[in-house]
């Protein structure tokens, strides 16, 4: 029971790091499950052996499966349903399974048993939760068991009239087959677990960044509330010194105590002037906005690059332009589309030669947006890849283990952009350029009924901006 417990000894120092106390995110409750359908499989197949009258050794194999039984009472009086195991701990029960198999396994014909193939499965739990290095371990123990029991085992259990036996290089071809399964098998539960894993990680980093903006634009509009409701009191501080001053005669002692006091209520009402203005725009009555004015709001903090960004809209091609149609579509202000397209923007114009291109066009059922920078495109290796979190054309990023930052150098900011962007609708198509020219090219495509059905407000006129 000690393997269990979650105090360090001080012999720590000497344990590889794969076996150090670490969760490994697999509950006790979830191996005593699996152990006891095992203990059910393994007594039912016992009897049935009996039954037919098969030469089973009874006696030593329930004695192993009844040892098994109690090593689950005994975690389940000792530990609660809930309870996480540590890696070593982990390592050191997945391992035992794989030894009570084999010791059944060699008490019942080896690897002449048809069961032996269930060898593979402690080795594919492990690789579904825990480190690499310890499903390495235990496939280690595994092959090593079945490698023994290719030849050192009892006889198959059968009928006592009747000899039977199978040639060895059946026995081999049964080991190769175990042997390989449960590399492929291991393998592929290692692969889906990790993407899993990875793509948990980097919805995280994608929370935290849209938690970030939506935090930012709630300030903006504390913001404009404290400068609405502190102008009143600042106004009639104005007045209020105002009166006091034209009473109070150039000698007055107190005059350069008023003068001083209605200058600093002047410079209070300037800064929340500031405030109210940067908020003003979350203000539910204008936080709408067109087309215009959302690309505007992106490309604005881009402005001051070295690469120029040129920006031009209008209807799309086709469309007439006294039809509703050709009305400018309005969207409510969100932080999370500002974000993405801001994202987009930054990257075209990291990527940028001499200059970015946007473009925005809508018609009676789409709105769209294409940036474009004229630099040297998508690698061809990672364009299908791309959205994917921990996709990278950045040469020599690496990933973090911080996700506060975890949308910086790890592939992910193209990842956070996109899901944001999708969450509103949208959709996002990569390409190249063709013919002389070169360069990236990413459109986001909403549904206009999606991108306006929060507006609440009536388009407006078409325009096109520059």
């Amino acid at each position: 029971m000690a393997t269990l417990d979650n105090s360090q000894t001080a012999t720590t120092g000497s344990i590889p790091d794969w076996l150090r106390p670490a969760d490994s995110g697999l509950r006790l409750h979830t191996i005593v499950r699996l152990r006891w359908l095992a203990v059910l499989g393994q007594s039912l197949t016992v009897i049935l052996a009996w039954a037919l009258d098969l030469t089973v050794p009874i006696g030593a194999c329930f004695a192993v499966i009844a040892l098994s039984a109690w090593l689950n009472v005994a975690l389940r009086i000792r530990y609660p349903t809930s309870h996480r195991l540590k890696s070593s701990s982990a390592f050191l029960m997945l391992a035992y399974d794989v030894l009570q198999l084999a010791v059944l396994l060699y008490l019942t014909g080896g690897l002449e048993n048809p069961f032996a193939i269930l060898l593979i499965a402690p080795v594919a739990v492990s690789a579904s939760t825990l480190p690499w290095q310890i499903t390495v371990a235990l496939g280690v123990i595994a092959i090593g068991a079945a490698s023994v029991l290719t030849t050192q085992h009892f006889p198959l259990p059968w009928f006592a009239d009747e000899p039977f036996g199978l040639p060895f290089l059946y026995v081999f071809g049964v080991w190769a087959a175990v042997v390989a399964g449960m590399l492929f098998i291991s393998f592929y539960c290692w692969r889906i677990a990790e993407e899993g894993r990875r793509m948990a990680e980097a919805l995280a980093a994608a929370e935290l960044v849209l938690a970030r903006e939506q935090k930012l634009s709630a300030l903006d509009g504390l913001a404009a509330a404290a400068a609405h409701g502190l102008g009143t009191p600042l106004a009639t501080i104005a007045v209020v010194t105002k009166e006091l001053l034209r009473d109070t005669g150039e000698d007055d002692p107190r005059r350069d105590d008023l003068t001083l006091l209605r200058a600093q209520a002047e410079r209070c009402r300037e800064i929340l002037k500031e405030l109210a203005g940067r908020g003003e725009e979350l203000d539910i009555i204008v936080s709408r906005m067109p087309v215009s004015h959302l690309i505007d709001d992106v490309v604005e903090p881009h402005r001051l690059m070295a690469v120029p960004i040129e920006v031009r809209g209008g209807p799309a091609t086709g469309v007439e332009p006294d039809s509703p149609a050709a009305l400018e579509p309005v969207t409510q202000r969100n932080p999370g589309v500002i974000y993405g397209l801001g994202n987009l923007v930054e990257n075209a114009v990291d990527f940028a030669a001499t200059k970015v291109e946007i473009e925005a066009d809508w018609s009676k059922d789409k709105v769209r947006i294409i940036i474009s920078d004229d630099g040297e495109g998508f690698p061809p290796n990672v364009l299908e890849q791309l959205g994917e979190p921990f996709v990278t054309t950045r040469p020599g990023e690496s990933w973090g283990e911080d996700l506060e930052d975890a949308h910086i150098g790890m592939g992910l900011g193209f990842f956070i952009a996109k899901t944001l962007l999708e969450r509103s609708g949208a959709q996002l198509e990569l390409s190249n350029r063709t013919g002389p020219k070169a360069g990236a090219v990413v459109t986001v495509i909403w549904p206009r009924a999606k991108f306006e059905e929060t507006s609440g407000q009536e388009p407006e006129k078409a325009t096109s901006f520059l």
